[in-house]
């Protein structure tokens, strides 16, 4: 059940304990169904059976709410749209294949994947308009993505060293295909080759080699996404991209082919289409929101970014209420991975959620609660960094309107190499 919450309303939810209040409601108590018993209430055409409720969930559960994933899709593809840029969203934000599927199918060129053995998995799950953002100097992970190519000729890898350019093209020949690379130049100092004259020079080189096809370069600058106001941040991401810009337009003047100068993020979504060139956008964390984007402020709200809907939560359960002003919940970091900064709890903005302990959320009453919990009682929560998040769990649950419609693997849960 959505309510509308006014920019004051905003401003205190991301106070002191920086809780939400998207949502509010009161949950019953309920027995909980574990994700074996949610799975076999499932009909053939993956559509769970009318009635349950997401409050039956066992718990720490993953959900999202299908209805705002959705609207954060159409208001990404829109407004990129409207600015001539295409999206190229992140797999590594859900991990499953099936959200991978519809952003294609709701406009999206293609996906990126961060590492080979998450390419492995949408591979293998029927996604194959693939991006690898991150370059692979070892030998194995080389023969990997060449049987990755072998099977879908939209593959593209990254490379940022000419050693690793002619390892790649040897390994193509190999196997007999001709592997599309682009060229990571760096914004930062995290991965990519320096923007200048070397990421040129490394460009001619590739556009030379028998087995690889240049089909341009990636620019992702992670640190410009949650850089707080909005004019801040569009200052900074315009000007830390300027020099990669420049290595795209002499690719084109020397002739080289140059269709893809890709980057940006959620953050700076509505900001890319400023810098000459740009194609499209790798955004991620749009899809499902968190914590830490919550707060870095947008066009029209410079506290909160409102620009998406936080969509993905888990529910957890309280398991003790003895202790004044205390309550210890099931989710600890084990089901939130990061600390900082602090779960948001749904309808409480007086709750403190600390996540420190593995197996054990901590919450510290600071306001008025909405009701007296009991033990068994449930609370739904926004995660501090969506991400990290989502690879703790074998399922996420798709929500509509408080009822379970759909179970989706993570197909790629724990594909780290």
């Amino acid at each position: 059940m959505s309510t509308h919450t006014s920019k004051s309303s905003r401003r205190t939810f991301l106070s002191g304990a920086a809780a939400a209040s998207a949502y509010v409601w009161i949950p019953t108590p309920v027995r909980g169904y574990t994700a074996a018993e949610m799975l076999a209430t499932i009909t053939i055409d993956n559509k769970v059976k009318p009635g349950i409720s997401k409050w039956e969930l066992d718990t720490p559960a993953l959900c999202v709410d299908l209805d705002k994933m959705e609207q954060n899709i159409a208001k990404m593809q829109s407004t990129l749209k409207a600015n001539g840029l295409a999206s190229r969203p992140h797999s590594k934000t859900h991990k499953c294949a099936a959200i991978a599927k519809y952003q294609l199918q709701t406009g999206s060129i293609g996906i990126c994947c961060a590492k080979i053995s998450e390419a492995e998995a949408m591979i293998e799950n029927g996604v194959d308009k693939i991006c690898m953002t991150t370059s692979n100097p070892s030998k194995s992970k080389i023969r990997r993505a060449m049987a990755i190519r072998k099977k879908s000729s939209n593959f593209i890898q990254a490379v940022d060293l000419e050693e690793n350019a002619r390892d790649l093209s040897a390994a193509a020949k190999e196997a007999g295909v001709v592997a599309d690379v682009v060229i990571d130049v760096a914004v930062g100092t995290r991965s990519g080759i320096p923007a200048g004259d070397d990421a040129l020079a490394l460009a001619k080189v590739i556009d030379k080699l028998p087995n690889l096809k240049l089909r341009g370069m990636l620019s992702y600058d992670g640190g410009v996404q949650h850089a707080k106001g909005f004019a801040a941040r569009k200052e900074r991401a315009l000007k830390t991209i300027q020099p990669n810009a420049e290595v795209f337009a002499g690719m084109k003047k020397a002739g080289l082919n140059a269709e893809i100068f890709s980057g940006g993020g959620s953050g700076t979504y509505n900001i890319m289409h400023q810098t000459p060139g740009f194609t499209d956008v790798q955004v991620g964390s749009y899809l499902f929101m968190d914590m830490q984007y919550l707060a870095i402020g947008g066009q029209d709200d410079a506290n909160v970014y409102t620009d998406f809907q936080p969509s993905l939560t888990v529910l957890v359960t309280v398991l003790n209420n003895r202790f004044p002003g205390l309550l210890t919940t099931d989710g600890g970091s084990k089901a939130f991975t990061l600390n900082k900064p602090n779960a948001g709890v749904i309808g409480e903005p007086g709750m403190d959620y600390n996540a420190g302990s593995d197996e054990f959320g901590s919450i510290k009453i600071t306001g008025t609660p909405s009701k007296s919990y009991k033990i068994g009682d449930k609370l739904e929560c926004i995660v501090p960094h969506c991400d990290p998040a989502v690879n703790e769990y074998d399922w996420i649950y798709g929500t509509r309107k408080d009822k379970v419609e759909v179970v989706w693997p993570i197909t790629g849960r724990g594909r780290s190499q």
